[in-house]
């Protein structure tokens, strides 16, 4: 799953040029929501979903994104199968919007939740995070090769939490282990903030959480990542290496942050999303927050982005097909 660099990088540059932040601007007889939009989370609370979802809430309040007040309302039962099915029901509705993640994908692949994803009507993708292996700073685990040894001395025993099988987490705890032919416990938790709290507190042994979710923790000498499932080191993490330096090019993965909206959402009303989007990358918050998150801002809209979705579909099904042949 490649990143196209170019276009985070430009990007990046034409942010920083700017002088202003170019705020969508809308004549009066211009579409604009009459009451609050409805911003749909495919996660429960306190994950890396939920919070980068209630950040974007928050830089669209704060810098007057939005003509109405924007609701965060979390759906993440089922893997986000909750979610899907409600966006599903409102067909046409220019006042619901979705924060996706993975399982945007993975979900109707596992499940017969008569949805297709390629019905929906895509807004902007606003980046792509990354995951990174955690161990408890207690542990006496510092490197990949360790890590390794540790999971296979275990016996099957070792721990590894995650949100669900299925899960963006539960595929690379998946593809660490077709890799180094170990195997995990797989221990699933409500959010991915739950996940980082049950290895601080030692009921697991490992995760491979997003940085945002763990961030704080390892800010407070709590855990200790151990490699980067990207394929160049993080800026916040320098002293990291990524499986792919040490010789696992196949240990790359990205999770996507995007918006959609409903099958049929009036075209005025994807292009005031759109814009609002396109304001709310453009703004030093957000871009101050990708670079201490290890987030890649990498801003994609309308054709584009409808047709990433379905390459990841594509992709994403045949991971969960080969998880299920070897019964991870």
């Amino acid at each position: 799953m490649t990143l196209n660099f170019t276009r985070r990088v430009a990007l990046t540059i034409a942010t920083a040029a700017a002088t202003s932040i170019a705020l969508p601007a809308f004549a009066d007889d211009d579409w604009k929501p009459n009451k609050p939009i409805e911003m749909v989370i495919m996660a429960g609370q306190g994950g890396g979903a939920d919070r980068l979802a209630r950040l974007f809430q928050s830089i669209i309040q704060k810098e007057n994104l939005a003509s109405m007040p924007v609701l965060p309302v979390n759906k993440g039962g089922g893997s986000g199968a909750e979610a899907l099915r409600y966006l599903k029901d409102k067909e046409g509705d220019s006042h619901v919007i979705m924060a996706t993640l993975n399982s945007y994908y993975t979900t109707p692949i596992r499940t017969d939740i008569g949805v297709d994803i390629e019905e929906f009507t895509p807004l902007a993708r606003m980046a792509l995070d990354t995951f990174v292996l955690w161990v408890n700073a207690d542990s006496d685990i510092y490197t990949l090769e360790d890590y390794v040894a540790a999971v296979n001395a275990s016996g099957g025993a070792w721990k590894m939490g995650g949100t669900g099988t299925g899960q963006e987490d539960s595929l690379v705890t998946a593809m660490l282990e077709k890799e180094f032919g170990i195997k995990h416990t797989y221990v699933p938790f409500n959010g991915g903030g739950t996940v980082a709290k049950n290895l601080v507190g030692g009921h697991i042994d490992s995760t491979v959480n997003n940085p945002s979710e763990a961030m704080g923790f390892w800010q407070a000498g709590k855990v200790r990542p151990i490699a980067a499932f990207t394929p160049e080191r993080l800026a916040v993490f320098p002293d990291v290496p990524t499986a792919t330096e040490l010789g696992h090019e196949s240990l790359v993965y990205w999770m996507q942050r995007s918006f959609v909206g409903p099958k049929d959402m009036p075209a005025e009303a994807v292009a005031y999303y759109t814009a609002m989007f396109e304001g709310l990358a453009q703004t030093e918050e957000w871009q101050t927050y990708t670079q201490e998150k290890a987030l890649m801002a990498d801003f994609l809209t309308g054709d584009a982005l409808q047709a990433y979705f379905l390459e990841e579909r594509d992709k994403h099904a045949a991971i969960l097909q080969e998880m299920e042949g070897t019964g991870s």
